[in-house]
């Protein structure tokens, strides 16, 4: 278990540091990426879930999951629940670690862009238009996609075997990227609760200039839809995918 949870460690700090990393370039102000748009920032996020995924492998996790609403929604598909709290602890950690890497990646620019709510968009989520319920929906609906198109990714149905050797990673960051094409402009698409709290307790503990406040009111939007849309996308996984 423990090397396991280094690997969900070390893939989850992959992951923030390359995901949150492209949103700091595009945002703010003096990168040479700046202003490079939507498209660039999803593309980003799926690149970082690639290198995640094997980084996770390599550093030993087997699961590669990199986020609670995964590994809750394959409890659920299994009835197993022995890993989802130290795979939780590792992945907030990662999480954490990676954003704080982004910070000093960036280091010079926080003070060159005025407009705080982009410095927070660089660790955090927050939706196109405030209203909870829909934000809620929001981030159900893309997390049961991204947790049921895994599961069906590596069905015995899709393949008996699985995907191709070295394939799985490469399917999972098309998803991701799919997911933020389609769905992501509501909310940012955390679908991920570890990307979105681990960071945002970074940007309320690091000395960030003239960073603004955290958004605590919103935080538990990307933390319970993420894990509900696990879930359902888990139960769903155990009643129709073998």
């Amino acid at each position: 278990m423990l090397t396991n949870c280094f690997g969900e460690f070390m893939g989850t700090l992959m992951l923030i540091l390359l995901g949150n990393g492209v949103v700091a370039n595009v945002l703010l102000r003096r990168s040479k990426a700046e202003g490079a748009g939507w498209m660039v920032i999803a593309s980003g996020w799926a690149f970082a879930v690639m290198a995640g995924v094997f980084t996770a492998i390599a550093c030993g996790s087997s699961d590669a999951h990199l986020n609670p609403a995964v590994t809750m929604g394959f409890a659920v598909s299994t009835g197993h629940f022995a890993k989802f709290a130290p795979y939780l602890l590792a992945q907030m950690a990662g999480a954490f670690a990676g954003a704080i890497l982004v910070w000093l990646h960036f280091l010079p620019h926080w003070e060159e862009t005025p407009d705080q709510a982009l410095k927070l968009a660089c660790f955090c989520t927050a939706p196109a238009i405030r209203r909870f319920g829909a934000n809620l929906v929001s981030e159900i609906v893309g997390t049961l996609v991204l947790v049921f198109v895994v599961g069906a990714i590596f069905s015995k149905e899709v393949a008996t075997s699985g995907p191709a050797s070295g394939l799985g990673p490469y399917l999972v960051a098309a998803l991701v990227w799919g997911i933020g094409l389609s769905l992501g402009g509501t909310t940012g698409y955390a679908i991920n609760p570890a990307r979105d709290l681990g960071p945002r307790l970074a940007h309320s503990l690091l000395p960030i200039a003239n960073k603004g406040a955290s958004d605590w009111n919103y935080a538990v939007v990307p933390v319970l839809g993420p894990l509900i849309g696990g879930g359902l996308a888990g139960l769903l996984l155990r009643l129709v995918v073998k």
